[in-house]
């Protein structure tokens, strides 16, 4: 950021990542898909990751269309060492990240009150495919960026407020890694600030256009009973989570880290009484 800057262009820059390179796990769609589009339009290149190459060009090439500079990469990020080996490609061929942002995650299907989710049936092969996806792969991300990012980079983990209370919403999995992975980005966080590496988490509530409760496309029913716990009494847009995306990884964020921010319309401001 030039010290000499003032007024809008001073704004400008705190904001603007036309030096970063940042790679975003689960970009195809939703929260991850959002966030690499708002890197690209604050001037970064960026890097989209995720199983589904096809979800990823789109992306890329949706990204290029509006003048940005996107790249797309396919890699099960739940598998052991495939973190590390797809960003060995991204540093040999686009160039060093200076930002990562772990978001991949799935929902692991229903509540607790939906058919299959109370404890006692919850199945053995779901716990553990989310358990490998949400919390290994985050664990997976964060190892391999602090591997790869020079000093000074950032990191940011997206979590939920699942992970921060309990949540009638979610399955057991889902609301059990995404507390872990709050501890590992806080921990991490620790670990990485002597070379000035953040480490920070988003936890959104309730979005539209995102899985959250298991659900591919969310009907009418349940969107009420997700406006009913959020005291602003609506769900979020993709649109509503892209600057705290982008504040968390941006270079005026240089004093911020180990935070836990909850993009939540007030939701955890809620007893559960209600529910």
């Amino acid at each position: 950021m030039s010290e000499t800057a003032t007024g809008t262009q001073r704004v400008m820059d705190l904001f603007s990542m036309r030096d970063d390179i940042v790679v975003v796990t689960g970009a195809s769609s939703g929260i991850g898909r959002a966030a690499a589009e708002i890197y690209a339009d604050a001037g970064a290149t960026v890097v989209v990751l995720g199983r589904d190459q096809r979800r990823l060009d789109e992306v890329r090439d949706a990204i290029a269309a509006t003048g940005g500079t996107a790249h797309a990469y396919a890699a099960d990020l739940a598998a052991p060492g495939a973190v590390d080996a797809v960003l060995e490609r991204i540093v040999a061929e686009v160039g060093r990240p200076t930002v990562v942002v772990a978001n991949a995650g799935i929902a692991g299907g229903g509540s607790y009150r939906t058919e299959g989710g109370a404890i006692g049936r919850y199945p053995d092969e779901e716990w553990r495919d989310v358990v490998a996806t949400n919390l290994n792969g985050t664990f997976e991300t964060v190892r391999a960026a602090a591997r790869v990012l020079p000093d000074h980079g950032r990191i940011l983990v997206t979590s939920s407020t699942a992970g921060l209370r309990t949540d009638p919403m979610v399955s057991y999995a889902y609301g059990a890694t995404k507390a872990g992975i709050i501890n590992l980005a806080r921990q991490a966080a620790l670990e990485l600030a002597p070379r000035g590496i953040r480490v920070n988490v988003i936890a959104p509530g309730p979005f539209k256009g995102t899985r959250i409760g298991g659900d591919a496309v969310l009907d009418e029913a349940g969107e009420r009973l997700w406006e009913e716990t959020i005291p602003l009494a609506r769900m979020g847009t993709m649109a509503e989570i892209q600057a705290p995306m982008l504040f968390l990884v941006a270079p005026g964020n240089s004093f911020v880290t180990g935070a836990v921010l909850a993009v939540d319309g007030g939701a955890l401001a809620l007893s559960h009484g209600m529910f």
